[in-house]
């Protein structure tokens, strides 16, 4: 829109005019007219347009008039504060005339956890400079937790750009055609199944049905896979056991009306905070926690299972034992709707209780309210299901609900939490290596034959492909020879890092397809191609509770970067799939898989990307005819099994793969941060997602660390590798148990991050690894050398690469970001090379270099309210001096905006 003369502007001043409604201000220099809001972000004054413009270092920018801080001109940017913006206009002169393009908000979904919130994505110059949580969203309803609210804070820097080939910049077409050849040359030498897809429950639905027909459909083999192995492979087996589909029957309402919260390995607190929230605004009669952590979501319990890691199905078979023993069945719903009762196995609760280490009377208590409430709604996680156990510990709780009629019915059922954004929608593709589009079985040559007719393919492969574990096996010992990953980090995420390092060096040909270049199995990449991210591309994902949403691009990709079922169709076309894959946009995609799933267990047939754009986000099943989504299944009390009844499955207890013993005395549990996601691929190009985690830690009960002489940085070990990290005491822990996030892979710290470690042993069902429980032994790590430094970077990206040496030089070795810049922290018995430290001095030149005892003192505090930067000591502070919760959010304003601190603040308001 237009808004004033150029002449109306003093050459190297600014004006303030009225753009939609949003004070812009306007900056003339030269002849050139600039843009960016108008309000201070640190006063919250509209004064930016009266402030001094000039050059800062080579960067135009102007110096706010209230506290001097200096915003780009360009970028928005506050150069002081890097994570700090103000929006950039597109602005231009015609015929001596000022247009300013308004900002525009777009509704669009969170790319993090299976929660699903809506977001609204301000825009403007091809950029989104703010998010808020989408008030209409049925998942959210404007809510964001601390990760969703820093979307739009990720460091572009980081981001691949361009395609590679062997490291060189190639176009897109040649790159392409050089994978296109090569795979040609691979299955013409050793048949369709010595290639192979490793994708992810990151990506939205029509990439991965793309892929997934890639792979079945035109090339032949059923070798394609995901991340949600890793995931949620567990709680889709013990539904499909036990209820006959791959189906979630509750939905998020149900937290409204459920009387007890059974929550089972998942500190929701941290992993679905949003989610989490819901819970707390409920205030269920009763909330049972089952974690061997004292976790922020277990301390909030009313009752708090703290079990031994990996004794879930010991601890739900005597809950079972208590209830039938009591009388507490629900029989009539057993005779009616299940089969299979009779066949049950018995473990008596007093040996349920030595095994889990947990007191007999709190099994008791946990079944009493269980049976007994009015609703019993159960949500579960990764502590159930990344276990060598994992489908009998999902079987074994839906057990619990079918033997008390606590399902189909509002504020009950078995409700497994997500934990990828879109891993339901993947399942729903029959994006994984056992499955086939709309919950078909791979296994089921009816299924297959289906498949193949939908397609418009002769048939469908019958063998089964390699799950994720095996996958990398099979690329270790030869028989894979190309892999393509798209939109994960298995160098980072699979258990035993070592044979996935060992397998991508060893492959014929490594195709990794990412928004970002910089994540550590972009480091193996023969053929590197660049992704579109969050905000940049079209389609749509599913949450926990079967909601379908849209994402929508706010902004183009940068650079050549394309939209990931762009780049397979691209490639499918090379190979001959010009009729198979004829699609111009993800709509297409939709409208195909949409068929696919006619008269099915999740029916969309009667949605539309019209429709959810036009009511908004839309449960499954939604059949042609219907006016809305189911949002309960099993309110008829029949299953989706042959016989229409739910199947009770005996689950015999059976122990961590890998038990502790002399040699490795400890139980290594893993779990996720508040403020990270998964690999950090995201999350850590954003300086503030570290100030709450700064370091990982390895946290272990005080006694264990004061037997072991160890106050400071530590040497964890198991079978398959180390790490060395800093020990922080957890009094909460039991003795014996340790734990560690699961964030930190190699481009963070030393070595081949915490995956060195972790087994992987797999469910002999799912085919899902024991993330979450290895042996390991520990050690202090006596380092006396350190050294600490820290600099602002224009380019966080090539910064952090130039300290590659600096990684594997030493013993200790930690690069993150913090709002100062990139920051470095190393430790080893003596200085390392005077080269590499002379490198490291002249990189951090404009910044810090701090060694010995003054490297000791600049460890960083934590920062638990990352909203307003509150940072732990001032809080613990306030609260020495007699602050009450709502005195902290009065004085400090923590709590108050996303809530994602205050677990954490009533913990230490208490």
């Amino acid at each position: 829109m237009r808004v004033c003369r150029f002449d109306d502007i003093v050459p190297d001043t600014g004006v303030c005019a009225l753009v939609a409604g949003e004070q812009v201000a306007l900056f003339r220099v030269q002849d050139e007219v600039f843009a960016i809001g108008n309000r201070d972000p640190f006063s919250g004054a509209n004064v930016l347009s009266r402030g001094i413009v000039g050059d800062l270092k080579g960067e135009l920018v102007v110096a706010s008039p209230v506290y001097k801080q200096h915003f780009s001109l360009l970028t928005g940017r506050c150069v002081e504060d890097p994570e700090v913006r103000v929006p950039v206009y597109e602005a231009r002169i015609e015929e001596d005339a000022v247009f300013v393009e308004p900002a525009r908000e777009v509704a669009t979904t969170c790319c993090y956890c299976g929660v699903g919130c809506g977001v609204l994505a301000s825009a403007s110059n091809n950029e989104i400079f703010s998010v808020r949580g989408d008030p209409a969203h049925p998942a959210n309803f404007g809510r964001l937790c601390t990760k969703g609210l820093s979307l739009h804070k990720a460091d572009a820097s980081f981001r691949g750009l361009y395609p590679e080939v062997d490291g060189r910049r190639a176009s897109w077409d040649a790159a392409l055609e050089h994978v296109a050849e090569k795979f040609r040359q691979v299955i013409a030498r050793h048949g369709p199944d010595a290639v192979a897809f490793y994708i992810s429950g990151q990506l939205l639905t029509e990439d991965y049905y793309v892929f997934n027909k890639l792979a079945k459909g035109l090339i032949g083999t059923n070798n394609v896979d995901t991340n949600s192995r890793l995931c949620m492979a567990s709680a889709v087996a013990g539904y499909k056991q036990t209820l006959g589909a791959d189906a979630p029957p509750a939905c998020y309402e149900d937290i409204e009306t459920a009387e007890c919260v059974f929550i089972a390995g998942s500190n929701t607190a941290w992993a679905h905070p949003v989610l989490y929230q819901r819970i707390e605004q409920a205030a269920p009669k009763h909330v049972i926690v089952v974690d061997p952590r004292r976790t922020e979501t277990a301390r909030a319990a009313t009752l708090h299972l703290q079990i031994k890691p990996g004794t879930d199905v010991a601890l739900f078979n005597g809950m079972l034992d208590v209830i039938k023993r009591e009388g507490w069945c629900d029989l009539a719903y057993i005779e009616a709707h299940t089969e299979n009762f009779g066949a049950l196995e018995e473990l008596p609760v007093e040996r349920a209780a030595i095994i889990c280490g947990v007191a007999e009377r709190d099994i008791r208590e946990a079944a009493w309210l269980f049976a007994a409430s009015r609703s019993t709604l159960s949500l579960y996680c990764q502590g159930l299901n990344q276990s060598s156990s994992g489908t009998a510990k999902n079987a074994a709780l839906i057990n619990l609900h079918l033997a008390t009629g606590q399902i189909g019915k509002p504020g009950a059922g078995p409700f497994s939490l997500t934990g990828q954004p879109n891993a339901m929608g993947g399942r729903e593709v029959g994006g994984m290596a056992n499955l086939l589009s709309a919950h078909r079985d791979l296994s089921n040559p009816a299924h297959r034959a289906e498949v193949a007719k939908l397609w418009g393919v002769r048939s469908v492969p019958e063998r089964p492909g390699k799950t994720a574990v095996e996958m990398f096996e099979a690329v270790r010992e030869g028989t894979i020879k190309a892999v393509w990953i798209a939109c994960t980090n298995p160098a980072q995420s699979l258990p035993d890092q070592k044979l996935v390092h060992e397998a991508l060096e060893r492959a014929e040909l490594v195709v990794v397809q990412d928004a970002y270049r910089n994540t550590e199995t972009a480091a193996f990449a023969d053929v590197f191609l660049p992704a579109a991210g969050w905000g940049e591309k079209e389609g749509t994902m599913t949450n926990s509770e079967r909601r379908i949403s849209r994402v929508r691009a706010a902004v183009r990709a940068p650079g050549e970067a394309r939209p990931d079922w762009r780049i397979a169709v691209d490639f499918a076309r090379r190979l001959g799939g010009e009729k198979l894959f004829p699609y111009e946009t993800p709509e297409e995609i939709f409208n195909e898989h949409r068929e696919t799933t006619r008269g099915r267990d999740l029916d969309i047939t009667g949605l539309s990307y019209a429709l959810l754009d036009q009511r908004g986000p839309q449960l499954w099943p939604y059949p042609q005819g219907a006016t809305s989504g189911r949002k309960r299944l099993y309110e008829d009390g029949r299953y989706a099994t042959p016989s229409g009844k739910a199947r009770f499955v005996p689950t015999p207890y059976q122990p961590v793969a890998e038990e502790v013993d002399e040699e490795y005395p400890l139980r290594l549990t893993t779990g996720r941060l508040r403020d990270q996601w998964h690999s950090m691929s995201r999350t850590g190009t954003i300086a503030g997602s570290f100030a709450h985690e700064p370091e990982p830690r390895l946290m272990a009960h005080p006694d264990d660390l004061k037997r072991l002489g160890i106050d400071d940085l530590v040497r964890v070990r198991s079978r398959r590798g180390e790490v060395v990290v800093r020990a922080a005491v957890d009094a909460d822990l039991p003795l014996g148990t340790v734990f560690l996030a699961m964030h930190w892979g190699g481009r963070f710290l030393g070595g081949r991050g915490v995956n060195a470690l972790t087994v992987a042993a797999l469910d002999p069902v799912s085919r899902q690894p024991e993330l979450k429980h290895c042996a390991v032994r520990i050690e202090a790590a006596a380092l006396p050398w350190r050294l600490v430094a820290s600099s602002p970077s224009a380019d966080a990206s090539q910064f952090m690469q130039q300290l590659e040496p600096a990684m594997g030089a030493v013993p200790y070795a930690l690069r993150t970001l913090d709002k100062a810049g990139v920051r470095l922290a190393l430790a080893a018995d003596n200085a390392p090379a005077e080269a590499l430290l002379k490198k490291i001095y002249l990189a951090f030149k404009d910044g810090s270099v701090d060694v010995g005892d003054a490297a000791r003192a600049a460890l960083r505090g934590r920062t638990l309210c990352n909203c307003f930067d509150v940072a732990e000591a001032d809080i613990v502070s306030a609260i020495a001096a007699g602050a009450s919760l709502a005195g902290l959010q009065k004085e400090l304003k923590c709590g108050t905006r996303c809530g994602s601190c205050l677990p954490e603040l009533r913990r230490l308001v208490a």
